[in-house]
């Protein structure tokens, strides 16, 4: 398949079965909430290395949150329902509790509860207060700027993650200016996130390793300084490849972002250096979600 001069190649992107959430996080301005969310999503681009896989879905207006203030919603994403939930609480307690005004609400209504203030609210110290409203418990932390209300628990679901394409370009500028237009297009799909720095992965790697220790390596099949050494997937012109990891709550949401971005770099063409579109898989043997890319674009 060519798209605007770019090759299609026939193949697909592997995804994991996930666990994930979405919390919503509230200040007394956009700036704050920011802060929180820029905080609480730091040091997680991948389960490999951060326990956890997060990003900023979107920005929410004052009449999209339960306290009407200005706000960010966050998803984030596990391999384990154990490590989701202690990574929750541990952010949330050190990014959002400690960031002025903020409060933090839940962002799904199904799945399996989990906790977001219900430990929290012991740093309290007794202090801490609770309501009821409308069937959700919320509670009242006395901080120093005030309180600090967060909602008792959010709820976990089963998510996707692991979804990718990778961009073969002449050069890394080239590439840079592809990927950076399939992330804005995405950026506007809801229930995803593209959890690495920009969204985009530059580093991307393999299963296994010459070294013992390390359980994923270089795709050096898509290194361009290694070429003339390995079994290389480059063409001979590529200089440069980038690859873009989508998570999601749902496997509709992730080929729906997978097929915006793939419209994005192939309406860039072969004029600014696009020569082909690939994805990462393992045969198909160890994720259960596979995404066939000229299936999505066709």
């Amino acid at each position: 398949m060519i798209k605007n001069g770019v090759l299609i190649e026939d193949t697909f992107a592997e995804a994991f079965g996930m666990r994930g959430t979405r919390i919503l996080i509230t200040a007394e301005n956009l700036k704050w909430a920011y802060h929180a969310a820029h905080a609480l999503t730091g040091f997680a681009t991948s389960v490999i290395g951060c326990g956890v896989e997060a990003g900023i879905e979107r920005r929410l207006d004052p009449s999209e949150t339960p306290d009407g203030r200005p706000g960010a919603s966050v998803l984030i994403f596990s391999a384990s329902s154990k490590e989701l939930i202690s990574q929750v609480e541990k952010r949330v307690g050190q990014t959002v509790l400690t960031c002025p005004t903020t409060a933090v609400f839940a962002g799904l209504t199904e799945g399996d509860a989990i906790p977001l203030g219900k430990n929290l609210r012991y740093f309290g110290d007794g202090w801490q207060a609770s309501k009821v409203i409308d069937g959700k418990r919320y509670w009242r932390i006395p901080v120093m700027d005030g309180e600090f209300l967060c909602q008792e628990t959010t709820r976990m679901v089963r998510a996707v993650g692991g979804g990718n394409f990778l961009i073969l370009t002449g050069n890394t500028s080239q590439g840079l200016a592809a990927a950076e237009a399939a992330i804005e297009a995405m950026r506007h799909v809801r229930d995803v996130i593209m959890p690495f720095p920009g969204g985009v992965v530059r580093s991307g790697s393999k299963v296994g390793s010459r070294y013992k220790t390390l359980s994923a390596s270089t795709n050096d099949a898509y290194c361009p300084t290694l070429r003339s050494v390995v079994q290389s997937a480059l063409p001979n012109e590529a200089g440069s490849c980038m690859e873009i990891v989508i998570d999601g709550l749902t496997e509709a949401a992730v080929r729906e972002a997978t097929r915006v971005g793939l419209e994005a770099v192939c309406a860039r063409g072969r004029d600014a250096g696009v020569m082909a579109i690939s994805a990462g898989n393992y045969g198909g043997k160890l994720g259960q979600f596979h995404f066939h890319l000229r299936e999505i674009l066709s």
